[in-house]
C-alpha cells in the first residue's frame, strides 16, 4: 500500500535555504559534509560570503553539474567544487591555522546529537563497528566563532537528536549556537533549548514531543513558520 501521509516539515534543501538566510554578509564560512554543503546554493542575492574548505581553498564556488568540473578540485567532503575569481589555494596546515587562529566566522555542521548545553556529537556513535569520521570537525568547533547545526530533528528510528545529554562521543562541549532542523529553528541558551521558529505546518507540541529535553516556547509567542 502506498503511504499517502503528507510530509511534515522542511526538505533538506529547504533546511539549507533557511540556514543561508542567517549567514551575515562578508562572513568567512566553513560548510560541513551533507546538508551543510547545500547552503552555498541558497545564499540570498547581493550577499557576499567567502567559503573556506579545510583541505586548502578559500573562495570556494558552487558545485558544478554532475560529471562536470575538475576532479582534482574538491572540497573536504571529496565533492567537486569550483573556485571563484580571486580564490586562493594553500597548504593543509595553513588551512587549519586559519581555523585554530579564530579567522573563520561561522561553520555549519551536521549532527548525530546536540545536548541542551550545546554539546555536539557528530563523528561517531561509539559502537564497535561504527566508522569514525572526525575530519576537521573538532578543530572547527574549537576555533570557529559561531557554530550552526543543520540536521533532521529525529533519527530514522524516531529518536530525538536534540537531547538532555549526548550519549555519543563528543566533538566538542558547549559549542553549538543554533540548530536548524526539518521542524524548527532552535537556539542553545543558558536556559536550554529555546524555540526561535517553527516550520510551516508544524506546531509547538509536535516539536516538543520530538525533542529529548525541555523546549522553551518562542519568546513573545510570535510564530514565523514561513520557511
Amino acid at each position: 500500500m502506498t503511504d499517502t501521509t503528507p510530509a511534515i516539515g522542511l526538505t533538506r534543501d529547504e533546511m539549507a535555504r533557511r540556514v543561508a538566510l542567517d549567514i551575515p554578509d562578508g562572513s568567512y564560512v566553513n560548510l560541513g559534509i551533507g546538508i551543510p554543503e547545500r547552503v552555498a546554493a541558497y545564499l540570498p542575492e547581493g550577499r557576499e560570503v567567502i567559503y573556506h574548505t579545510e583541505n586548502g581553498l578559500l573562495g570556494m564556488g558552487p558545485s558544478p553539474e554532475l560529471d562536470e568540473g575538475d576532479p582534482e578540485l574538491i572540497n573536504a567532503g571529496k565533492r567537486r567544487v569550483t573556485a571563484l575569481e580571486g580564490a586562493s589555494f594553500f597548504h593543509h596546515a595553513d588551512s587549519f591555522a586559519m581555523i585554530r587562529g579564530g579567522h573563520i566566522d561561522l561553520c555549519v555542521l551536521g549532527a548525530l546529537q546536540v545536548s541542551q548545553h550545546g554539546d555536539l556529537a557528530n563523528w561517531s556513535t561509539g559502537e564497535s563497528d561504527a566508522i569514525p569520521a572526525v575530519g576537521g570537525a573538532m578543530d572547527l568547533v574549537a576555533g570557529v566563532r559561531t557554530i550552526y547545526v543543520v540536521t533532521q530533528h529525529c533519527t530514522r528510528a524516531g529518536e530525538p537528536k536534540l537531547v538532555e545529554i549526548c550519549t555519543y562521543p563528543l566533538t566538542g562541549p558547549a559549542v553549538v549556537d543554533r540548530i536548524y532542523s526539518d521542524l524548527a529553528v532552535v537556539d542553545v541558551t543558558s536556559d536550554g533549548f529555546q524555540l526561535v521558529e517553527l516550520a510551516q505546518g508544524v506546531d509547538f507540541a509536535y516539536v516538543a514531543q520530538r525533542t529529548g529535553a525541555e523546549l522553551l516556547p518562542i519568546r513573545g509567542g510570535s510564530l514565523r513558520g514561513d520557511a
